[in-house]
């Protein structure tokens, strides 16, 4: 009796000793999370103007009437849906071919992981700024237009024609951002039993049947939770236009995050970017509610 009160005593006390430890994670997630998520969604139902705090009128839904007639709003989205339709398969694939490049076994292979991983150590304004450079127009300052008037072809407007502007961003954002996803999918590749691989060597498979038939069903919870992250990063665009392109040329690099910023923080539009936030909270959830069901495992 005396022993089973005691173990119901340290359960007891674990358990207070896990909340007690769990309360500061839980605290910052209210304050920097739900607090600010609920004064959205309440600033959004006002019209507010940052210049005139204290002119604060309630006009219900008006914000998110003028939001469905609003064309920059259905821009912004429609490049975001781009970038991130583009730019999630490119990254994880290109994560995923790095990660099993240097998931091998060779004299060196720690700088290899290094190089790779090193532009997310970067941060994003640098890297950008970066990329503008190397991007320039001018053969004489773009060092990629250098490169290609040397091989003898024309240059190339990478940031200031609309067609190419957010290509170009989306090819800089893989490159930058694929360091990460290789990290997570080489711990996924070493954690693979290589006695799969011999097996399947033995039966006469081939390297890309052993991809596809030991690799890739290994790495099902692993290419999910890739994907999930890299979706919502890619839906959050802001500093590659910001710094590189200002949302242009006509508007073709505007994304949904900019636009919040350009209206509550530009033009002092605060209840309508709300309004804009909410709506977008609401889609990012409903994508990765989706995109969970489709990559769920039978």
């Amino acid at each position: 009796m005396a022993k089973t009160e005691q173990m119901s005593g340290r359960k007891r006390d674990e358990r207070i000793a896990g909340y007690v430890f769990s309360l500061p994670a839980v605290a910052l997630l209210i304050a920097f999370l739900v607090v600010p998520i609920i004064y959205t969604v309440y600033y959004s139902v006002f019209q507010y103007q940052v210049m005139r705090p204290n002119d604060i009128t309630f006009i219900g839904f008006e914000n998110y009437h003028k939001l469905i007639t609003d064309s920059d709003f259905w821009i912004s989205l429609k490049n975001t849906f781009y970038f991130t339709i583009v730019v999630v398969p490119v990254q994880c694939a290109l994560a995923l071919i790095l990660a099993m490049l240097v998931s091998k076994k060779f004299k060196g292979v720690a700088i290899f992981r290094t190089m790779y991983f090193s532009p997310q150590l970067t941060s994003m304004v640098v890297i950008a700024v970066l990329w503008t450079v190397l991007y320039n127009s001018n053969p004489n300052t773009g060092l990629i237009n250098a490169l290609l008037v040397n091989l003898g072809l024309e240059p190339i407007n990478f940031l200031t024609n609309e067609r190419t502007a957010m290509n170009s961003i989306i090819f800089m954002s893989a490159w930058q951002g694929a360091g990460y996803q290789m990290m997570i999918f080489l711990a996924g590749l070493q954690g693979i039993p290589r006695d799969q691989y011999e097996a399947a060597s033995v039966d006469g498979a081939t390297p890309w049947q052993q991809f596809w038939f030991v690799t890739i069903p290994n790495l099902k919870g692993t290419i999910k939770y890739v994907i999930m992250i890299t979706m919502i990063q890619a839906m959050k665009l802001f500093t590659q236009p910001y710094v590189m392109t200002q949302g242009g040329p006509r508007n073709s690099t505007k994304t949904m995050v900019y636009y919040i910023y350009t209206q509550g923080f530009q033009k002092g539009n605060f209840g309508y970017a709300c309004s804009v936030a909410a709506v977008f909270f609401v889609i990012v959830v409903a994508m990765s509610l989706i995109l969970q069901k489709i990559t769920s495992e039978e």
